[in-house]
């Protein structure tokens, strides 16, 4: 029983705490009823757009699978004590997680469509890009050299995406399509103060930093 809450606590720290899941949205459902060998049986759901639907499974399986083992093969499976030479058969806990139907409810969980863009709101550890990096525009060689030589150096510690299609609000609703974080954009005011402009995805809001620190701030901001 201990190992089964133990195992509660950690499902639940996976969602909320790694997977950024509302706890609001999440519930545990117990089983109405148990197969026979098994002592306690729950799923844990989420509130998909249609209700509440199963996510994973946690079983408390007792000693059956072993003790059953071990009945029709004739090998003893029982675990023995160091300590106290105590011969024990293990008891089962098992936890199951379907691939499909997580990654779906992570998408369902993220997105967010508004009057102006759609975007995904992905934990930051989630995130396929931790950010992008363009020049304001792409025919302007001096900034795409610039651009090219901020990539070079956020790739090195990021995750990033390179960018130099079309204008520049169809590439930030792009990276918001897909989850990234950060953009950081080189302009003409970079060319001068060595500084750059750095939008949030969640808020939209900008802000200049100095070259000198990008990696720092966007360590900090990702943390």
């Amino acid at each position: 029983k201990e190992q089964f809450e133990d195992w509660r606590k950690k499902i639940e720290h996976w969602y909320m705490d790694l997977l950024g899941i509302d706890k609001k949205v999440l519930r545990w459902k117990p089983h109405s009823k148990l197969i026979f060998y098994a002592k306690a049986a729950e799923d844990m759901q989420y509130q998909f757009p249609w209700g509440f639907d199963e996510v994973s499974g946690l079983h408390y399986r007792t000693d059956y699978d072993l003790t059953t083992h071990e009945k029709h093969s004739g090998k003893e499976l029982k675990y023995q004590d160091p300590e106290t030479n105590t011969k024990y058969s293990p008891h089962v806990v098992e936890s199951t997680w379907g691939l499909n139907r997580n990654f779906f409810m992570i998408l369902c969980n993220a997105y967010r469509k508004d009057d102006t863009r759609t975007y995904l709101k992905l934990q930051y550890n989630l995130a396929p890009y931790k950010v992008a990096v363009f020049p304001l525009v792409s025919n302007k060689p001096e900034l795409v050299k610039q651009a090219e030589k901020v990539f070079d150096t956020l790739s090195s510690t990021f995750h990033a995406y390179w960018d130099d299609r079309g204008n520049i609000g169809k590439r930030y609703r792009y990276q918001d399509e897909i989850g990234t974080p950060f953009c950081v954009t080189i302009d003409y005011q970079t060319l001068e103060d060595q500084t750059v402009t750095v939008r949030d995805r969640d808020s939209m809001e900008q802000s200049r930093v100095p070259l000198s620190s990008i990696i720092a701030f966007l360590k900090n901001k990702l943390q």
